[in-house]
């Protein structure tokens, strides 16, 4: 991406991506094997209960569950209902669902919140006066302090094998949508080009990984990233945009520390 058109390619994207959100691609899976018990286990997952929204709600991280990390609880940047997540191929909303922080399935619950990485070391540059610095300088200074890992994390949870059925849902649109979509988020499309997949954490009893492809101004692509995992009747959901290193073309990923810290709380 060029620099120059990449920071108004970033603020484009900005608008939509952090009050929105990406799921889904490829990564450890679950253990289809088979043996004499299928009959108990059939009846424990249909007699399977989802979380309530209380106690979702005391399962999603929270500030200080993660170092180096601020968690914003407020929900003011994400939709308030799926009326204002839409996709253009029905077989893609579950992925859309997730883009914006909602359930992919038909939850009995759900709950989502913003995960911020704190500000680090300030460089050099920002010793000086701003009439001390080139233009090169300038932008290097802007770049680091977008350079900061934003991740939305939304936990769903459903009754018997729901969240079996969503989890592989979102997994059978990965490849179904791999060619890309356009997704409606409160009233601003946004054309999803391609969908990659990566190697997914391997937490939870299923987890898949892709990166989302976008189009941005002057024939740039933006790129963010997704993961979902499934631990028993829960779903999480977590998209990553990290500004900096997109406009740099810098590789980043969801951070392995907050996948970690809430797994930890689903345990």
């Amino acid at each position: 991406m060029k620099r120059s058109s990449g920071v108004r390619a970033a603020a484009t994207v900005a608008v939509s991506a952090l009050s929105l959100a990406l799921v889904t691609g490829c990564g450890g899976g679950s253990d289809d094997s088979s043996n004499g018990s299928d009959g108990q286990s059939s009846k424990e997952t249909k007699a399977a209960k989802a979380l309530s929204a209380a106690e979702l709600k005391k399962a999603i991280i929270a500030d200080g569950d993660v170092e180096g990390y601020k968690v914003d609880a407020s929900g003011k940047q994400l939709p308030k209902s799926k009326d204002q997540v839409k996709s253009a191929d029905e077989t893609c909303a579950p992925i859309a669902y997730a883009m914006g922080g909602m359930a992919p399935g038909d939850s009995a619950s759900n709950a989502a919140v913003m995960v911020q990485q704190e500000k680090q070391k300030p460089t050099d540059n920002a010793s000086k006066s701003l009439e001390d610095l080139t233009e090169s300088e300038i932008e290097d200074s802007l770049t680091d302090a977008m350079s900061l890992d934003m991740t939305l994390v939304g936990l769903s949870s459903y009754d018997g094998d729901g969240a079996e059925q969503t989890f592989k849902s979102v997994s059978d649109a990965v490849d179904s949508c791999a060619g890309g979509f356009t997704v409606t988020m409160q009233g601003t499309d946004q054309k999803l080009t391609k969908l990659t997949s990566e190697k997914a954490s391997g937490a939870g009893d299923e987890s898949v990984a892709f990166t989302v492809s976008s189009d941005a101004e002057d024939g740039d692509v933006a790129t963010t990233h997704v993961e979902v995992v499934r631990h028993g009747t829960t779903i999480a959901t977590y998209y990553t945009i990290n500004l900096g290193l997109m406009i740099t073309d810098k590789t980043y990923s969801v951070p392995a520390a907050v996948i970690e810290a809430q797994a930890a709380k689903l345990k």
